[in-house]
């Protein structure tokens, strides 16, 4: 498949060269010369421009990409470039920083395919190395909400307990459920929580740490006074 990558920083080559390592095409676009021969030398396709300028992104032959990924430190680049590919078919993926800015970008970009938030993905890679083994979460959905994965452990207060019987705080749901050795299902009320088995659940911030109490027991390192629940 080919790709056409706007802005070549930190974000835009982490997924070039993934997307080069497996095997598609790949083509850049960046402004800084210096990075463009940087990037030449290393065999990528590059074009030196700006890229929200309709004749630049034209010369990429966005007719024959399968997507574009605007992922420039510049929201407007990003959101134009995403414009002009859908225009010409392509799949879009924008790259937005910063909470302050999420109702806009979910407001004016409807017609882009997916929104990443590369600062908040790797929030969440570092918490989860932070907090180890039976807590991990997986996106942050909303500035108070959150998906997150729990492992019952012998600790549990509701181990040997049915989901029927179990009883979370309002504002959190069990979405999804796995035993120890299987896949993740849809929850079913007779099924027996285990050690090893998981829970997906969606709980606000405010309340994940009965959640963790609820479903993971005591063995869970209680966050610290200055962090709160929000340390989760």
């Amino acid at each position: 498949m080919r790709f056409v990558i706007v802005g070549a920083g930190r974000v835009g080559m982490r997924v070039a060269r993934v997307l080069r390592e497996e095997g598609h095409e790949v083509a850049l676009v960046e402004p800084d010369g210096t990075k463009v021969k940087r990037l030449r030398s290393e065999g990528f396709e590059v074009v030196q421009g700006d890229g929200s300028d309709e004749e630049v992104l034209l010369s990429m032959d966005l007719e024959g990409a399968d997507g574009l990924a605007a992922l420039s430190g510049d929201l407007m680049v990003n959101v134009v470039a995403c414009m002009i590919a859908k225009a010409h078919g392509c799949r879009t993926v924008m790259r937005a920083d910063g909470d302050y800015r999420e109702y806009v970008v979910r407001k004016y970009s409807q017609d882009v395919d997916e929104v990443v938030y590369p600062e908040r993905l790797g929030a969440i890679v570092a918490k989860n190395a932070l907090l180890g083994g039976n807590i991990h979460a997986i996106a942050d959905i909303a500035p108070t909400l959150q998906l997150v994965e729990l492992t019952v452990t012998d600790h549990s207060p509701m181990h040997g307990y049915t989901l029927s019987e179990l009883e979370l705080p309002g504002s959190a749901r069990v979405l999804a459920f796995g035993k120890a050795d299987g896949q993740m299902r849809l929850p079913e009320p007779d099924q027996s929580l285990e050690t090893g088995d998981r829970l997906i659940v969606i709980a606000d911030y405010d309340v994940l740490g009965d959640v963790r109490a609820i479903i993971v027991g005591d063995d869970a390192r209680a966050p610290s006074a200055a962090t709160g629940t929000r340390g989760v």
